[in-house]
């Protein structure tokens, strides 16, 4: 039986978490101005460097705001957050997320699958749409859910990837923590072999060229996780 190697949290991640769960469960409210980096490191026990970098990631993820010479504020995350700031309210929950928070990242998927399909159907090579079969046997042998979430957010990359469009993989990477969440729940509630199913069949739409089967597939197989006979929530 093999065992996992336990990793200690940082003083500064431990600094971001407190702050984080404080901002997310209210004990904060939205507007609320912050000691000084120096009363936080007194009152918390870590050096100012640890405040510091600390703020300055926590403001990066959508949770505050620094005003140069009047202080640093409690910002309004959920109007001005970023991916960051969805994955560490999905922590805060258990990595659960809301029936609205699943169907938008799916909305958004069909829209982002959608164009990388077309696109890699237009202008990849024979050889490049080949090579998505390496991550379809990865799936294919996956014995877990989590390999499984892992494969498929692989093999959705990799399309992305040879689509051709430089922005593409870089979406599809900042959604990999959350798309991956989806995938773990659809494999554990339907099973593995169909979610194989599903990205062999998106595989041979791309490979016949067949840009309309692949996209009324990606759009009605979609569609059934967010409101039809394969929901996820």
């Amino acid at each position: 039986m093999e065992f996992q190697k336990l990793n200690a949290p940082s003083l500064k991640e431990l600094f971001i978490s407190e702050l984080e769960n404080m901002i997310i469960s209210g004990k904060l409210p939205i507007g609320t101005k912050l000691p000084s980096e120096r009363e936080l490191a007194t009152s918390m026990q870590v050096s100012r460097a640890v405040v510091n970098s600390g703020i300055a990631e926590l403001e990066k993820k959508g949770f505050v705001v620094v005003k140069p010479r009047i202080g640093t504020f409690v910002e309004d995350y959920r109007r001005n957050g970023t991916m960051d700031t969805l994955v560490s309210i999905m922590k805060y929950n258990g990595g659960a997320l809301s029936q609205e928070e699943i169907c938008s990242i799916l909305e958004v998927r069909i829209l982002f699958m959608n164009l990388a399909s077309r696109l890699a159907i237009e202008t990849a090579t024979d050889a490049a749409i080949e090579g998505l079969s390496f991550y379809l046997e990865k799936l294919k042998n996956a014995t877990t859910p989590e390999d499984a979430a892992t494969s498929i957010f692989e093999f959705s990359h990799e399309l992305s990837f040879i689509s051709g469009n430089m922005l593409l993989p870089l979406f599809f990477i900042s959604f990999r923590d959350l798309v991956c969440s989806l995938w773990v729940r659809y494999a554990t509630k339907y099973g593995i072999e169909e979610l194989y199913q599903s990205a062999l069949s998106i595989y041979n739409f791309v490979r016949a060229r067949d840009v309309r089967g692949a996209l009324d597939y990606i759009e009605t197989s979609t569609t059934e996780c967010i409101s039809g006979t394969r929901m996820i929530y």
